[in-house]
């Protein structure tokens, strides 16, 4: 087992987002602390930061690729859009709404 990535305290749903993509591309892997924050102020900080970790070392190489091309993909700029069916704004990083789960439409860019 070999760590991967870690996230910031409040990075959690983008530390599972990311465990559930890799699954989805076969790679077997985990979160530790992921459930930590409720004792936030009772341990020290950086004991309740999400980590990453992949099962099998020997896939760990391709399991960084995709993780740092999914982390350029969030980090990417643009202006944010809104959603067609609920007509919520979501950030520019996102595919799918926050809110009703709808697909982001090919004239929002």
């Amino acid at each position: 087992m070999k760590k991967l990535h870690t996230f910031g305290v409040w990075e959690r749903p983008l530390a599972g987002l990311f465990k559930d993509r890799l699954e989805q591309e076969g790679i077997a892997c985990l979160l530790k602390n992921y459930d930590l924050i409720s004792v936030m102020g009772e341990i020290p900080m950086v004991e309740i930061y999400p980590e990453l970790w992949v099962v099998d070392s020997e896939i760990w190489p391709r399991a960084k690729l995709l993780l740092e091309s999914w982390l350029h993909e969030s980090q990417a700029t643009g202006p944010d859009w809104i959603c067609p069916v609920c007509h919520e704004q979501v950030d520019a990083g996102f595919e799918a709404c926050w809110n009703c789960d709808a697909p982001r439409s090919p004239a929002d860019g």
